[in-house]
């Protein structure tokens, strides 16, 4: 009866052996299948249709990879190729989504001999048909680190990009402004910002008027005609 009494217990105990290595196995199965799941639908929000959907199919050589082993890098690499994206962000959905944020550019001013070359306020140059928007044309070859500082100290001075017209850049490193009014503001290579004001205040002053050109060139030396 003892022998029997073992016998039976040892049953139970193998029994309960089991079931746990099952579950625990069923565990592991489970784990590496979410450890394993490609990616199979990327969200892209932001832009236009059109750009989303451009975007969207770049990503799809995506579809096939491991979405926990996949680097942003690969996606970054893809996204950093449209100059209209100011910034982005890339979020991943386990276990087989990626959702991407884009935030587009703003247009600041035209290129003058291309009129559907725009230049964004990330500084690139983006081609756009179709814009009506009223904006300043820019003459002279320039490149984005130039332009990034000029835009820097615009939006930190009195003026906006609205005010002005017409942008000229030298290969001197200088700008010249033509405003909605008329008015000709040749800037100096340094003390942007600070030349910016100057002008401002002297455009606000009634005396100003008649006057089309601020002359700040040359270091502590105005001229006004």
């Amino acid at each position: 009866m003892h022998q029997l009494t073992n016998k039976k217990n040892k049953i139970i105990i193998y029994l309960l052996l089991l079931l746990l290595l099952s579950t625990i196995s069923g565990k592991i199965a489970e784990n590496e299948y979410n450890y394993t799941s490609t990616a199979n639908q990327i969200n892209i929000k932001g832009l236009s249709s059109a750009h989303n959907s451009k975007i969207s199919n770049e990503l799809n050589n995506l579809f096939d990879k491991n979405i926990l082993l996949l680097k942003k890098a690969e996606i970054e690499g893809i996204i950093e190729k449209y100059n209209i994206i100011e910034e982005y962000s890339i979020k991943k959905n386990y276990p087989d989504t990626i959702n991407i944020k884009i935030k587009p550019t703003k247009f600041v001013a035209r290129i003058s001999d291309n009129h559907q070359l725009l230049v964004g306020a990330n500084g690139k140059l983006i081609e756009v048909r179709d814009n009506i928007e009223i904006l300043p044309y820019i003459f002279g070859e320039f490149n984005s680190e130039n332009f990034l500082t000029f835009k820097k100290n615009v939006e930190q001075s009195k003026f906006t990009f609205t005010n002005f017209k017409t942008l000229y850049f030298f290969r001197s490193d200088r700008w010249d402004i033509l405003t909605n009014d008329d008015v000709l503001i040749k800037l100096p290579q340094v003390n942007f910002l600070e030349s910016l004001n100057l002008a401002y205040e002297i455009m606000s002053k009634n005396d100003f008027k008649n006057k089309n050109l601020i002359d700040l060139r040359m270091y502590n030396h105005l001229i006004i005609k």
